[in-house]
């Protein structure tokens, strides 16, 4: 495995489980803080459960989200999510995962074993011009914290605010370069001046230091693996927008699939295809929204699309279960 975020980790786990010999090689510091909407989508915890994972999650108190509050100029639109879901630091997430498959077998190394099958969960490998990239940013923020993920469309640009464990909340977001650099990549000004998000982050003090990334490029499953023996998963598969709430649950699955299928000898090919039957079509809805937002459309999106379709559209299909006795493959 290469990397060992929550797709390396899932892949290890689920390549333990078929009995395979596994090593995760990892040449970042591990844990760290990432930028990340640590938001575990419904139908994680059951992944994670499958995993033999969820008892130790939960240990750590990640914080629950029942309700998806979507907000665009004066429209405010509420959804009841079908099920649970919860809010989670990378930083604890991702530690809990890679202990649990260095507990189970797996070895650390810092190099790949040439010639073998490796899931290759290394994360975003993208380049764009300057000028129009795009950039994540997040912060943690002390304060009263609210049991829904909060999502504000803003002009060209969109903020989520989700609690998480240890009663801090976790505000993410995703803006152009043009944009950021006329406040001069100042994050504090730029939240401030939204009146929306400004009023809600109020009563909130913020704990840690922004964190930006860039640029983030959106693209969808591959339709050709560029190594015979790699196994590509999380973002380095494909990476959605993140408004959709499901990058955690997008690596979960795939990792899982990936180490699955590494450990079975299933062709990448055949992964691929898989991959692309449960992650093309909410790809598809969200680049959709993303353009109406980029075209203002924002209120008039929020006023016309029901959220509970929204959340469905975009929404993995098929979920996998994984498990020694019932796997996807």
């Amino acid at each position: 495995m290469l990397g060992a975020g929550p797709a390396g980790s899932a892949a290890a786990l689920a390549a333990l489980a078929e009995g395979a010999a596994v090593s995760i090689a990892e040449k970042s510091r591990t844990p760290r803080h990432k930028v990340c909407g640590e938001f575990l989508s419904p139908g994680a915890p059951e992944v994670l459960d499958a995993l033999g994972v969820w008892p130790e999650i939960m240990r750590l108190g990640p914080a629950p989200i029942r309700t998806f509050i979507l907000r665009a100029g004066s429209v405010e639109r509420r959804y009841t999510l079908p099920e649970y879901g919860f809010g989670i630091s990378r930083f604890h997430f991702d530690r809990v995962l890679y202990e649990q498959a260095l507990r189970r077998g797996a070895t650390a190394m810092t190099e790949r074993v040439p010639g073998a099958a490796t899931v290759i969960a290394t994360g975003r490998r993208a380049v764009q011009p300057r000028g129009a990239r795009l950039f994540g940013f997040k912060a943690h923020f002390s304060g009263p914290a609210r049991d829904a993920v909060e999502l504000f469309f803003l002009p060209g640009w969109y903020v989520g605010v989700s609690p998480i464990e240890g009663g801090l909340t976790n505000v993410c977001g995703l803006a152009p370069e043009g944009l950021l650099a006329a406040k001069r990549f100042a994050f504090d000004d730029l939240v401030g001046d939204a009146a929306p998000l400004a009023e809600r982050l109020r009563p909130l003090c913020r704990t840690m230091s922004w964190m930006a990334v860039g640029p983030v490029v959106f693209a969808p499953v591959r339709a050709v693996a560029s190594d015979p023996y790699g196994y590509p998963a999380g973002d380095a598969l494909s990476f959605v927008d993140p408004f959709t709430g499901t990058g955690i649950l997008n690596a979960l699955l795939t990792g899982g699939m990936a180490g699955a299928a590494a450990a079975r000898g299933v062709t990448p090919a055949a992964y691929l295809a898989r991959c692309r039957r449960s992650l093309d079509g909410p790809f598809r809805v969200a680049g959709l929204v993303r353009a109406a937002l980029a075209s203002g459309w924002g209120p008039v999106l929020a006023r016309l699309l029901p959220p509970a379709l929204l959340f469905r559209l975009t929404r993995p299909a098929g979920r996998a279960r994984y498990s020694s006795a019932a796997s996807c493959w």
